[in-house]
């Protein structure tokens, strides 16, 4: 966490962050401005401006301090407010030998070798004496650059708002994250006084009941279970119930054969069969054997069998 401070301290370590690598590469000297691109640019000397176009709060830090004071009112969490950045980094020197594209390529290899912020360059840019107080060295959340994609319509929105500006050569990068903490301490937490671990079966009582399962009261679903009478025979009669609704016995007799004749379909009786006629004695012939003994006209000398129908 930081003070206020830290929006001013990350765009001047941002500045010296680039002139530490870009001029001994360059050559020459390059004067690196943490300020907005100048109206009318000195091409003589190779120049650097490093502008802050646009300070925006971070959506995924946004509210994790909340809450941040306890029911009585005690400050429990010192809030803090979580920033990206977002800076246009643009290039000058002279056009006929490319000085500010060469300018550019170096501040982008720059940024994609470091593109988190070294404390040892914080604590050079904490040196100037407009940022004296500021303790973004100790912050435990380190800034990181990434480059940022622009259109021709957000470009030209970009530098429509700055007055009498001529567009240079530029890139956009953005810092995040940025926190800012506020001025009140919180009370610190109570110590604990004394651990204690226990250990309980499932339903046991006081026990946590296991996932996936409801707790089963019989007396309010109304299942619950008679007690015995006093001599152990049937269950007691409680007095204050209201006594059950009585059937007739004329309306249950006259529901019975309903309920049969409703579940019984009648079945058609088939048509009894005709008896099948008797034979006559006229259709059967009568088989007259007759026998022979002796001069028959069965084989010589034995007896002879005729059959006449």
């Amino acid at each position: 966490m930081s003070n206020a401070m830290a929006i001013a301290h990350v765009t001047q370590a941002l500045a010296l962050l680039i002139e530490n690598n870009v001029g001994p590469e360059f050559g020459e000297a390059v004067k690196v401005e943490p300020r907005k691109p100048p109206a009318d640019p000195q091409l003589e000397q190779p120049t650097v401006s490093v502008f802050l176009y646009q300070v925006t709060p971070n959506t995924s830090q946004r509210n994790n301090d909340l809450p941040t004071r306890a029911a009585d009112g005690t400050l429990v969490k010192r809030p803090a407010a979580a920033l990206d950045l977002h800076y246009v980094i643009s290039a000058y020197g002279e056009e006929t030998e490319l000085v500010g594209q060469r300018l550019l390529g170096s501040v982008i290899r720059t940024l994609h070798e470091i593109p988190i912020l070294p404390k040892d360059v914080i604590e050079q840019a904490a040196e100037r004496p407009y940022l004296n107080g500021s303790d973004l060295a100790e912050a435990a959340q380190r800034v990181r650059f990434t480059p940022t994609v622009m259109d021709i319509d957000e470009t030209s929105k970009l530098w429509g708002m700055l007055y009498q500006t001529p567009y240079a050569l530029s890139v956009v990068y953005q810092a995040a994250l940025v926190f800012i903490d506020g001025r009140e301490s919180p009370v610190p937490g109570r110590p604990v006084e004394r651990p204690e671990v226990r250990v309980l079966p499932f339903g046991a009582p006081g026990a946590p009941v296991p996932p996936g399962t409801e707790p089963v009261d019989r007396e309010a679903a109304g299942t619950a279970v008679p007690e015995p009478g006093p001599s152990g025979g049937e269950p007691a009669v409680d007095a204050a119930a209201p006594p059950a609704k009585a059937v007739s016995p004329a309306k249950a007799v006259a529901k019975a054969p309903a309920r049969t004749a409703a579940k019984s379909p009648t079945r058609a009786r088939k048509p009894a069969q005709s008896a099948k006629p008797a034979k006559t004695a006229g259709t059967t012939a009568a088989k007259k054997t007759t026998r022979s003994r002796g001069g028959g006209s069965g084989a010589p000398g034995g007896d002879g069998e005729s059959t006449e129908n």
